[in-house]
């Protein structure tokens, strides 16, 4: 009965960290494949559907404030919508087993360039 709490409270959170900009759908995948037992690739699914109303959300405010750069938007917008079919089509056609190696070779990645890189002004 009470199944759905978790997933709840997941979902706000990385909805929370999402508004942030800071890759809530990232460990909502983590969450999926991780904990709540969720194929690797249906677990990238779900996070491409969780992505769009998050963002969608979030938009205004980052605007509003004067976050969004307009001159970097339609090559942002074209470069991300060609490498997001390319990424989609590479990812569906990999063994789960090297996705989610690849998947979490990212993640140390991009953990160790937070950690040693130079602290943003």
């Amino acid at each position: 009965m009470t199944e759905w709490i978790l997933p709840l409270l997941v979902g706000a959170a990385t909805g929370v960290l999402s508004g942030f900009g800071v890759g809530g759908g990232t460990l909502l995948l983590v969450y999926l494949t991780a904990f709540a037992g969720v194929d690797q690739h249906q677990a990238q699914g779900i996070n491409l559907l969780y992505f769009l109303p998050a963002a969608l959300l979030a938009l205004p405010a980052h605007v509003k404030n004067g976050y969004i750069r307009r001159s970097a938007l339609l090559p942002a917008i074209g470069a991300g919508l060609l490498c997001a079919g390319l990424g989609a089509w590479l990812a569906t056609s990999l063994e789960v087993a090297l996705l989610r190696r690849l998947f979490g070779g990212f993640l140390l990645a991009v953990g160790v360039g937070e950690l040693l890189g130079r602290p943003r002004g």
